[in-house]
């Protein structure tokens, strides 16, 4: 490994100028979202418009597919020229087969999930593997504290990862909750739990805040991601739980300005950047923010994962002040990733990973390597920066080990270790 030692303080501003200057737009609006006056708040709010899916032929009787009712509701409330909310009301239980909300919308659309939706008991269809599928709304809030429940358990049993001679290509489960082509979104005050794959999706998506979240699912449930955001700009998770059976957080290809921050994870696969560059594809993620984390039992904490034969980048990303506990991998980076059931053959491009920085990340690690930079020998890692970075085991010694492997600009402040070896050292 070659070490080139950039000055500490000029990388920490270096990397925080370039964080800062392309976060996440915090309530950012375009013009046409300019602020109103009083009055005509007033008025917008008397021309609020409450429509309860009862109205509409919603039953919760434990049975019915309700599906047609909410699309109703949904319908009415789209079409409205007056801003609407759609209501779930509390203490009902609906079951839904498969619904699509689409706009885009004469008005603004607001939901009010009081209640629980839940899926049917049964496998069953869904057009293009989606169960609650939003797309092309502009001006949206979903709120309410109620539940959305993929009621995953059959789907889990008949998955390939968990019958191996299943093939995974046939009935896969649906994502519980996909956003499409959303603009200016908040999600906020809800549970979400088992999933039958991913709870929810941010695909093509602009200037969302998801918040106040509780996702939960089995430890050993297959694919059940929390949070998955793929070619979206703007992003802000925050302040909520996420344990589930995979990744509580995973980002990737065309995915930028995102901040994380206050998220309980675990247990899980951690936050996940990736994986990037399957199947020889170009992939970029860039100007990533995770603050204020803590990860429990998670089969990883902060990992960036790239495939071999890809190309593109993960470039400025931040992982600060995180709380690991027993967590198998704390750090990793591996762009030598290859999927346990495939036969990965050695290639000569990768994803190049650079401008990455940890600081304030402490707590035990589950093994004995807390951190892990296995890097591509043709694209080997750039730039990372360690400060404050203190990992223990719960071994008799309690110390851990760094392995690192294809590394350049490597900056580990004298108050992290552990530390790469000479040993480990390319």
């Amino acid at each position: 490994m070659e070490k080139i030692m950039m000055p500490r303080i000029l990388f920490v501003l270096l990397l925080t100028l370039i964080l800062l200057c392309s976060s996440p737009c915090h309530g950012r609006k375009s013009h046409k979202h300019r602020k109103v006056s009083k009055d005509r708040r007033h008025h917008l709010v008397s021309q609020q418009v409450l429509i309860n899916v009862d109205d509409f032929g919603a039953k919760a009787d434990g049975k019915s597919d309700n599906a047609q009712a909410f699309s109703r509701a949904w319908d009415k409330a789209c079409n409205s020229t007056s801003s609407s909310t759609i209501v779930v009301p509390r203490g009902k239980t609906y079951y839904i087969k498969h619904v699509d909300f689409s706009g885009p919308c004469k008005n603004s659309v607001s939901m009010e999930i009081q209640g629980t939706v839940k899926a049917m008991s049964e496998m069953y269809d869904t057009p293009k593997r989606l169960w609650i599928k939003f797309e092309d709304v502009t001006d949206m809030n979903i709120s309410g504290g109620g539940i959305i429940d993929g009621n995953g358990e059959i789907w889990w049993k008949n998955s390939c990862k968990i019958k191996k001679t299943k093939p995974c290509q046939t009935q896969s489960a649906p994502t519980a909750m996909t956003f499409k082509n959303c603009v200016n979104l908040k999600m906020t005050n809800l549970k979400l739990q088992n999933a039958q794959q991913m709870h929810v999706v941010f695909q093509d998506c602009r200037d969302v805040e998801a918040s106040n979240l509780r996702i939960t699912a089995p430890g050993d449930s297959p694919n059940t991601d929390g949070i998955h955001i793929t070619k979206t700009q703007n992003i802000n998770i925050l302040d909520s739980i996420i344990k589930t059976g995979d990744d509580c957080i995973s980002i990737v290809n065309g995915t930028s300005n995102v901040q994380v921050q206050n998220i309980m994870c675990g247990p899980g696969h951690g936050i996940s950047i990736g994986s990037l560059g399957e199947n020889n594809m170009e992939n970029h993620v860039s100007n990533i923010l995770v603050k204020s984390v803590k990860i429990t039992g998670a089969t990883n904490g902060v990992r960036i994962k790239t495939w071999q034969g890809g190309s593109g980048s993960a470039r400025n990303i931040a992982f600060e002040d995180i709380l690991m506990q027993n967590v198998s991998n704390p750090i990793i980076i591996n762009q030598n990733y290859c999927d346990k059931n495939k036969n990965c053959v050695k290639q000569n491009s990768a994803v190049q990973v650079e401008n990455i920085m940890y600081r304030n990340i402490r707590g035990t690690s589950a093994t004995k390597v807390a951190v892990n930079f296995n890097c591509s020998e043709s694209f080997p890692c750039r730039n990372l920066y360690m400060e404050n970075v203190k990992l223990n085991t719960h071994g008799e010694d309690g110390k851990a080990e760094a392995f690192c492997s294809q590394l350049t600009m490597l900056n580990a402040g004298v108050n992290s270790f552990p530390r790469c070896s000479s040993a480990h050292n390319d």
